[in-house]
């Protein structure tokens, strides 16, 4: 596997490598303990005294408990803080957990799902619990997501062109409405004249064009987090570039300088050409190298910027 493969990675493979790197932490862990229970199983106090002596071997657990290959909890809940009572008899047969198989080697990893009590992501361990090779139920350890690592490094979004279909509604009655000008339609080339300067000299390296409420959002190097919105009045005074002061266009960004004026121009000729199939809202990412669009039907394309400039007008209308 080269690096352009292993930079590829999806989102569902970051989460395939990170769970494989929390059931190693955990299962042989989980094991000893479905040891310790054994002996003591079918006896709440003996089980509730066996988990709480060994709570702080399973790593970054939030609560541990027994039950019965039926679901039905035989012991109290127990936490960092020890026992936490009324959890005897509970039926935790309709949990997401419970609803998985647990594979051939008696360990089980479940999907995250959202908690009952704090209604935060969760996940839970089942280990299944034997003696003389017949199987007793299993030992259940719950994780609050938020107290485990993160082993795995954050996904690339991928650059293929996705097509994502708007509102029903907003189809169905496109054929029935009309673009109506607005104040940034009466100035688009100046609008957008500003923004290429913006973009190409002056720091913003993400821009969210809202055609139809004539504004635009923009985010700049030197203040990232936060997103500065530009009205029509602002876009129609070329002094707005006055106040960013010109900034290096980054080696490292995926669109070139001279392809974000095309960019720019393509966005005027799609919000200007047609009456009925208009666009409605565009963003462009220096560093994804991305454009998206938003027309009048609600369709959203999110494409590469490279394919965006290799379409003309005919293609969309």
């Amino acid at each position: 596997m080269n690096d352009e493969s292993v930079m590829a990675r999806s989102w569902k493979d970051c989460i395939y490598q990170q769970r494989g790197e929390l059931a190693r932490m955990l299962r042989e862990p989980l094991g000893q303990l479905a040891e310790h229970c054994a002996p003591a199983w079918g006896n709440c106090e003996a089980l509730d005294a066996v988990l709480s002596e060994h709570f702080s071997s399973i790593p970054h657990c939030s609560s541990l408990y027994c039950v019965e290959s039926d679901g039905i909890q035989i012991c109290n809940n127990i936490g960092p803080e020890g026992v936490v009572p009324e959890h005897l008899g509970r039926d935790r047969s309709q949990r997401p957990y419970m609803q998985e198989a647990v594979p051939s080697w008696g360990f089980l990893l479940s999907d995250a799902y959202i908690g009952l009590s704090e209604h935060r992501p969760s996940l839970t361990a089942l280990q299944v619990v034997s003696r003389d090779s017949q199987t007793l139920g299993y030992l259940g350890a719950n994780f609050d997501l938020r107290n485990l690592p993160v082993t795995s490094e954050l996904y690339e979004e991928p650059g293929d062109w996705r097509q994502v279909k708007g509102d029903p509604a907003i189809r169905g009655t496109v054929f029935q409405q009309s673009r109506v000008e607005n104040p940034m339609d009466r100035n688009l080339e100046q609008a957008l004249s500003i923004l290429e300067e913006l973009m190409t000299e002056r720091g913003v390296f993400q821009c969210q064009i809202h055609f139809s409420s004539s504004l635009a959002t923009i985010w700049t190097l030197d203040d990232p987090l936060r997103y500065r919105i530009l009205d029509h009045e602002t876009l129609g005074d070329p002094d707005i570039c006055l106040i960013y002061p010109p900034r290096t266009y980054p080696p490292d960004a995926a669109i070139a300088p001279a392809e974000i004026g095309r960019i720019l121009r393509t966005l005027q000729a799609l919000r200007l050409t047609d009456q009925t199939i208009y666009l409605r809202m565009a963003s462009i990412n220096i560093f994804n190298g991305m454009v998206s669009v938003t027309f009048s039907c609600d369709g959203s394309h999110y494409m590469p910027h490279g394919e965006f400039l290799a379409k003309d007008t005919s293609f969309w209308f």
